[in-house]
C-alpha cells in the first residue's frame, strides 16, 4: 500500500510535534526542517486539527502541539483516517467503481483483509514508539541532542 504524500506529511509533522512535548511548533519550522510547502503543511494541519489530533493556537506566538500524549496516538489510527477515502482499486469505496468483474471477484475480499493487516501493524506503534529516545532523530529535527 502507498501512502499519499498528504499522509507522509501529516507523519512527519505529527513526530515534530511529538518532540516538541507541550511546547508549539509552527507551520513555518516543520517547512523548513523537511523542507516542504508551507501551503501544503497548512492543509495538513488543518486535517490533523479536524481529526482531533492536533491542536493549534493563533497569534504571533501560536503554533501546534499534539491533541493528546504521544503515547495515545496511534500510528494506524492517524493512517487510517488521512487514508480511509483512498482506493486501493476501483471496486472500493472511493474508487470509481467501473472494474466489470466486481460481481464475482473474490480479490477484493484478499485486498481488503490485507488493507486491514497493515493497519493492524501500524496500530501497535504509538507518536511515542518513534521518537522517544531517538536522538538522532531529535538532533535532526530540533537541532538538540537528548
Amino acid at each position: 500500500m502507498r501512502l499519499t504524500l498528504h499522509t507522509d506529511y501529516a507523519l512527519r509533522m505529527m513526530m515534530q510535534l511529538a518532540l516538541a512535548g507541550e511546547g508549539l511548533v509552527t507551520i513555518a519550522d516543520v517547512a523548513a526542517r523537511y523542507d516542504i510547502s508551507r501551503n501544503h503543511l497548512m492543509k495538513v494541519a488543518g486535517t490533523l486539527a479536524q481529526a482531533g489530533f492536533v491542536e493549534s493556537q493563533r497569534g504571533r506566538l501560536g503554533g501546534l502541539r499534539l491533541a493528546r500524549p504521544a503515547g495515545r496516538i496511534s500510528v494506524g489510527a492517524i493512517v487510517r483516517e488521512l487514508e480511509q477515502r483512498t482506493a486501493l482499486v476501483e471496486c472500493f469505496p472511493g474508487g470509481n467503481g467501473m472494474c466489470r468483474i466486481a460481481p464475482a471477484c473474490r480479490l477484493k475480499r484478499a485486498l481488503a483483509k490485507a488493507r486491514e493487516a497493515f493497519f493492524s501493524v501500524l496500530d501497535d506503534y504509538t507518536l511515542e514508539d518513534l521518537v522517544g529516545g531517538n536522538a538522532g532523530l531529535r538532533d535532526l529535527l530540533t537541532g538538540e541532542a537528548a
